[in-house]
């Protein structure tokens, strides 16, 4: 594979609450190529934005990365202080949308002039070039009427139109990367595939990065082509998404996976996940998800697992996959998946 565009290694971000330091993300590293639709899983908490904000430096006042780097173009945006060095890389070259859009726009100004403050920031537009690149962008991002619109303000809007505005605001300076933030949560059904089909269309016509934070696992068989999952700051399984969906070897992901409604058996009840999350002000032993893992060795109390090689393109750490652990067989419906995908590929 081409080297990445940018490489997070080994990444720490803390939190200081109330005299007290959170370890928000533990040694977390990820690689992205480009071109690449990469999608983050895990339930709320889990450590999603919060690792994808080190790429902007968007992180709260009182969080800082601790430790860790993060290569992009040459410079390791770890390094990165103050809000000149920022402003060179976020939105320019990564960009996010939020999974809010009403909270994300402000409604004291028209659509268009929040569009346009982007191109005039970044690219130097200024006056009619900046208003008629503005239009064009609106236009780009499906919205009927963009001379009209650009004028409009954002309660003007649908829900789905806002969504598409945001995305106009992440889009306008053509980044490398786009990070995309539960882009879907506040949207019905249909609107939800309108928006995605869009993020798709755009991915191909300006050679986007795109990264999905989310916890719909439908969204991700949707539109991913690989698949990082984490749980309590941590990167635990990675690999292509037909590698996460079928042969799943962390039992959190196995965890994730039986808890989808459509692998529900009738007359029996839903599955999920027992326990609750670590705490991050504590230091974590061993293995995060072993208190809440039925499968759970002794040894993932003690050590925490490295990463384990599935296949070129898969690594999962877990104890499970080291020689010496038992064979300890996945849930029912994770080899009721595996079979089934088993079926289709012959």
């Amino acid at each position: 594979m081409s080297k990445p565009i940018l490489s997070a290694k080994d990444v720490v971000v803390k939190f200081s609450l109330r005299g007290q330091i959170l370890t928000a993300i533990r040694q977390a590293s990820l690689d992205l190529y480009e071109g690449q639709t990469m999608a983050i899983v895990g339930e709320s908490g889990s450590g999603k934005s919060v690792f994808t904000k080190t790429f902007l430096g968007m992180l709260d006042a009182n969080g800082w990365v601790d430790s860790g780097t993060i290569m992009f173009e040459g410079q390791d945006l770890a390094k990165l202080k103050t809000e000149k060095e920022w402003l060179k890389v976020r939105g320019k070259k990564i960009a996010m949308i939020f999974q809010d859009p009403m909270t994300a726009l402000n409604p004291l100004r028209t659509v268009g002039m929040q569009i346009r403050e982007v191109l005039e920031m970044h690219q130097g537009l200024r006056g009619e070039d900046a208003k008629n690149r503005t239009i064009e962008i609106l236009g780009q991002v499906g919205i009927d009427n963009p001379s009209m619109r650009y004028g409009q303000y954002p309660h003007e809007f649908s829900g789905g139109m806002r969504q598409r505005v945001v995305i106009a605001i992440a889009v306008a300076c053509n980044p490398r990367i786009l990070i995309c933030d539960e882009p879907t949560t506040a949207l019905d059904v249909t609107i939800q595939a309108q928006i995605l089909e869009l993020i798709r269309k755009l991915q191909k016509e300006l050679n986007l990065t795109i990264v999905y934070i989310t916890h719909d696992l439908g969204v991700v068989a949707n539109v991913a082509e690989h698949v990082a999952v984490m749980y309590a700051g941590d990167i635990i399984e990675y690999g292509t998404a037909e590698e996460i969906f079928y042969d799943a070897r962390h039992p959190y992901t196995w965890a994730l996976l039986s808890s989808l409604p459509q692998l529900g058996i009738k007359g029996q009840p839903l599955y999920s996940i027992s326990g609750t999350p670590p705490n991050l002000f504590t230091e974590i032993k061993g293995d995060a998800f072993a208190p809440r893992n039925p499968r759970a060795l002794k040894i993932d109390f003690v050590h925490r697992p490295p990463y384990f090689r599935v296949s070129p393109t898969h690594i999962a750490r877990t104890w499970l996959l080291d020689p010496r652990a038992p064979k300890v067989e996945p849930p029912e419906a994770i080899k009721a998946m595996k079979a089934k995908y088993a079926r289709y590929a012959t």
